[in-house]
């Protein structure tokens, strides 16, 4: 861009600051300005920093860059005042401190236009990939499995029809990671739907299905106790697929993944163990974090096309159902990812207490 089109909002930003300047201001009003906010009644209003912000969006700025105009814009103003004033009296420093906090706050304005611009265009992005891509891909599994059912092919094109189902089910694996990554926002918490169920039976299921994913890894299964509780089903459903997807893809071929399901009185605890490369200390620090991958153990099983959301989600599962999540990894003894996770939401159990409580003191 030109000189003359990088200016394009100076004298809009320069006028909401003179106007700032000449304006009353009260103790109230320089609070909410440290805070970020405007007037009273104009926090959303539709400013020149906003508009400012929108638009070097679209242009390709990046946040730094606009926020470095920002700061030339401060720096010239300030060298220009500097330069023409021979005396700095108390009410220079009382406008020089307001012109900063205008500053502050168009820049303040600027940057949440901006962040939230970015935001809505990943959600659109990732909403929209999610789905157009799911008709075509579950076509295409249909279509493969079709073929397989019917066995109107020999056997190779049965093989490459299998082949293509199995690829098929792990793009949909992968959607579904985005899908859940979009609706969270990165940071809001899980909508659950709790219901009656057993884990075992749930994790019998999922290594089931897990294994037609394996390339002929072995999947073995152990449940103590009756696993009885109140989860979301599905989500718990995905926390197993992940888990046991990421075992699949840093194990061995010649070595077995260990799924263990154990009832511990008020809880549950889930571990998915799997032989192979220790994962490095300074990476278990950050292991939960969205789009964090290990180096791969170079087989072409399942999950080897994951995009390191699967362990991000499966920590957002289970925190929102009240757990915890951790992993254990040397050398010696493999890697083994532990959930575990209350029978009942907390919350639940407090109100339950609270009716107890209250029952018993009206007698």
């Amino acid at each position: 861009m030109t000189k003359l089109a990088l200016k394009d909002h100076i004298v809009e930003l320069l006028e909401f600051i003179a106007d700032d300047l000449e304006s009353p201001q009260s103790k109230n009003e320089q609070v909410r300005k440290s805070h970020g906010l405007g007037v009273e009644d104009g926090e959303f209003a539709r400013s020149a920093a906003k508009i400012h912000a929108s638009l070097r969006q679209s242009d390709g700025f990046s946040i730094d860059q606009m926020v470095s105009e920002y700061r030339a814009l401060r720096a010239s103003v300030v060298k220009l005042w500097a330069a023409s004033s021979q005396v700095v009296s108390a009410t220079d420093l009382e406008d020089m401190t307001r012109f900063n906090e205008a500053i502050d706050q168009a820049m303040t304005e600027s940057v949440a236009e901006y962040t939230k611009m970015v935001n809505q265009s990943r959600d659109l992005f990732l909403g929209m990939l999610g789905h157009d891509l799911r008709n075509p891909i579950g076509a295409a599994l249909m279509a493969a499995r079709l073929i397989v059912k019917r066995g109107v092919a020999d056997s190779k094109e049965s093989r490459l029809s299998g082949q293509i189902a199995l690829s098929m089910e792990r793009a949909i694996l992968i959607l579904d990671d985005l899908l859940e990554v979009t609706r969270s926002a990165f940071g809001s918490e899980l909508p659950l739907v709790r219901t009656p169920m057993k884990m075992g039976e749930l994790g019998t299921q999922l290594v089931e299905e897990m294994r037609t994913l394996s390339g002929g890894k072995r999947i073995e299964i152990e449940i103590e106790g009756d696993t009885q509780g109140e989860w979301d089903r599905s989500k718990m459903g995905q926390v197993f697929s992940n888990l046991i997807g990421n075992a699949l893809q840093y194990s061995p071929s010649d070595s077995a993944i260990t799924v263990k399901i154990n009832d511990q009185v008020d809880r549950v605890l889930i571990s998915v163990h799997n032989e192979g490369d220790a994962i490095p200390l300074d990476k278990q620090k950050t292991i939960f974090e969205s789009l964090t991958r290990g180096k791969d153990s170079g087989s072409e099983g399942a999950g080897s096309t994951h995009l390191g959301l699967g362990l991000f989600i499966a920590h957002k599962i289970v925190t929102a159902h009240g757990g915890k999540i951790s992993v254990d990894s040397a050398q010696e003894r493999g890697t083994t990812f532990s959930a575990v996770l209350p029978k009942r939401c907390a919350d639940d159990s407090r109100l339950k207490s609270g009716s107890r409580e209250n029952a018993a003191q009206h007698g």
